[in-house]
């Protein structure tokens, strides 16, 4: 049984049809490339996943139990994690601060009542996970917005790990990163299949997706115009699925 399994989804805004009917599997441990020029609905696919959207037909289903009517919030819970192209990183906070960010451990007063924030579990745990990814950064009590984009996007992972996910969503991860952050930010994607987590790569940078994915999955107009595995296709195969010109 797939892990994620997307069954006929469609959605229109208005008059405009933005998925028509679209059928997609991800299996746990694996990295599926989602590429597709701009326009062609794969932000509002990944959207339909986390419950920001309601699909208007169709069923999507995580580990065997349909997600329709689940609200984001319990999605994450079941194990679904998005990190978007912003990254939405508190740019004045610190590490702990952003990997936490509104799941905050509290301590509790007399056994029962909800106290303050545990900064220092918070700042324990951050540091365990920044070791787990074996990653550089400079000092987990500096403000984020002070590092560099590849740090960035390692404290938006972390976040992502912290909380035990099965599915990560990254959406364009190596966008406008120098050759040498690109390259660890796939060491990432690499290490999360290795530990048996599923990603949904969405990316413009077919060089990115050729190095790292199992799957390349080409959507064009809200419909999936192929479904290849990586090792068997070139990119001059992909890049004519997403032009139309196959």
């Amino acid at each position: 049984m797939s892990l994620l399994q997307i069954s006929g989804v469609n959605k229109h805004f208005g008059a405009v049809q933005v998925l028509n009917g679209v059928d997609l599997t991800v299996e746990a441990g694996t990295v599926v490339g989602l590429v597709g020029d701009n326009g062609a609905g794969k932000s509002t696919l990944m959207k339909t996943i986390t419950g920001i959207y309601a699909v208007d037909g169709g069923d999507v289903q995580f580990s065997g139990e349909s997600l329709i009517g689940v609200a984001p919030g319990a999605r994450r819970q079941r194990g679904i994690e998005m990190i978007y192209q912003d990254l939405a990183l508190c740019k004045q906070q610190d590490v702990a601060a952003n990997i936490f960010l509104g799941r905050e451990p509290v301590k509790w007063a007399f056994g029962f009542l909800p106290g303050f924030v545990d900064k220092a579990r918070m700042d324990e745990d951050a540091l365990k996970m920044i070791a787990r990814l074996g990653a550089r950064i400079p000092s987990i009590h500096r403000p984020v917005g002070m590092f560099s984009g590849g740090q960035q996007q390692t404290v938006a992972i972390a976040r992502a790990l912290t909380f035990n996910p099965k599915l990560v969503i990254m959406d364009e991860p190596t966008a406008a990163l120098a050759v040498r952050e690109v390259e660890s930010v796939l060491k990432l994607i690499r290490q999360m299949r290795d530990e048996g987590i599923a990603v949904i790569l969405i990316s413009h940078r077919l060089n990115d997706v050729f190095e790292v994915t199992d799957r390349i999955v080409v959507l064009r107009q809200g419909r999936i115009e192929a479904d290849l595995q990586t090792r068997k296709t070139q990119m001059r195969e992909v890049v004519s699925y997403i032009v139309g010109a196959h």
